[in-house]
């Protein structure tokens, strides 16, 4: 069975906020799922590295340099995992997982948008509350 993306971005939804037990129970589902192929044990054992890092306090990790906020980084760092996830010098094992972390990318890439769009719109309710304050005090 290849590896469900419903669980991968639920996985990376808890580590983004910093779930660690419950991401730990999630990755656990995914590997009991998934058929061991070497892609497949690449993309996992992404996986578990991206958990490892988000969870140490390693400041040499390259996931503790990233700037979740700055979406152009995201988007050019999911480019080159993408890239060498398409070269065929890799073998499968490599090749997935530099799949997961371009999934990583960009679901991050994507949680963050949603976000700013959030924030947008409670901006403009707050605005318009404001604004109809106002009409009625007037």
């Amino acid at each position: 069975m290849p590896i469900s993306k419903m669980f991968v971005v639920r996985f990376f939804q808890l580590i983004k906020g910093r779930r660690f037990a419950e991401a730990e129970r999630v990755l656990e589902r995914i590997r009991n799922k998934t058929n061991e192929t070497e892609w497949n044990s690449g993309y996992l054992h992404a996986l578990d590295g991206i958990l490892l890092a988000q969870k140490s306090s390693d400041s040499y990790a390259f996931i503790k340099k990233l700037d979740f906020e700055d979406e152009k980084e995201l988007k050019n760092f999911r480019k080159d995992f993408l890239a060498e996830y398409k070269n065929k010098i890799h073998s499968d094992y490599d090749r997935g997982f530099f799949a997961a972390w371009a999934d990583y990318m960009l679901i991050s890439k994507q949680s963050l948008a949603e976000e700013i769009k959030a924030e947008a719109t409670d901006k403009g309710k707050v605005e318009s509350i404001s604004e109809e304050n106002k009409n009625v005090s007037s």
